[in-house]
């Protein structure tokens, strides 16, 4: 019976649990960082090796943003992995897209830039599969007061009307808005459909006495403001 191949046959120096305490986690590879999420090889490789194969199944260069993309049922496709390591690896991206997007509950955001908006929502949104428009609401000071999902839409369309998108800003006694969705393509070049949309919810904004700062869209780590490109 073949034994099987295990991290403690490693050297130290290139084991990643020993590694990561002498170093620090930012000195491990990724494949070492998911090897210790992994835990486990198989009797022909170690997990650092089946980490780099995992991430070698990634063919349009994505990174490791991959694995954000690809299934369950894709990862068990994957010689090695079972049920549970995939079921850890799925745990793991949406762990690490929560903590990108969590925020204190005694911060105050204060948006002044569409920088801002995307370091906020970027992580959120980058992934999403349906297109998913969002109202941020603003005080007089531009401090959020909280963001509203008004549509999830198609991979190709979401419906947006003027009274689903200002009902909640008028609620909550908002002074203005900014309003984020996302491109499933990951390409966050506007389309004329979002330069209408946009122009139409501006206008009604003028009419109820709210500020329409900007719309942002938001692609794969890059992102659109329309307020740059004057349609705002």
């Amino acid at each position: 019976m073949e034994k099987q191949l295990k991290i403690k046959d490693l050297p130290l120096d290139e084991r990643p649990y020993e590694k990561l305490e002498k170093y620090g986690p930012e000195m491990l590879s990724n494949a070492e960082l998911l090897a210790i999420i992994i835990r486990c090889g198989n009797k022909n490789e170690t997990s650092v090796s089946l980490a780099n194969r995992i991430l070698m199944q990634d063919d349009e260069g994505k990174g490791l943003t991959y694995l954000y993309d690809v299934s369950l049922e894709q990862l068990r496709s994957i010689k090695g992995i079972g049920r549970v390591k995939a079921i850890q690896i799925k745990a793991l991206m949406e762990f690490s897209k929560r903590v990108a997007t969590t925020f204190p509950n005694n911060r105050r955001i204060t948006i002044k830039s569409s920088y801002d908006v995307s370091k906020l929502l970027m992580e959120e949104m980058r992934h999403l599969k349906k297109e998913v428009f969002k109202v941020i609401l603003l005080n007089t000071k531009n401090r959020m007061i909280k963001q509203v999902n008004v549509s999830i839409g198609s991979l190709n369309a979401s419906i947006v009307h003027p009274r689903e998108v200002f009902s909640e800003a008028i609620k909550a006694g908002a002074s203005a808005v900014l309003f984020v969705h996302n491109h499933p393509s990951g390409d966050p070049e506007p389309s004329m459909e979002d330069i209408d949309t946009t122009k139409k919810l501006v206008s009604a904004g003028e009419i109820l006495g709210i500020k329409v700062l900007d719309h942002i869209i938001i692609g794969d780590g890059i992102y659109v403001s329309l307020k740059e490109r004057g349609f705002v």
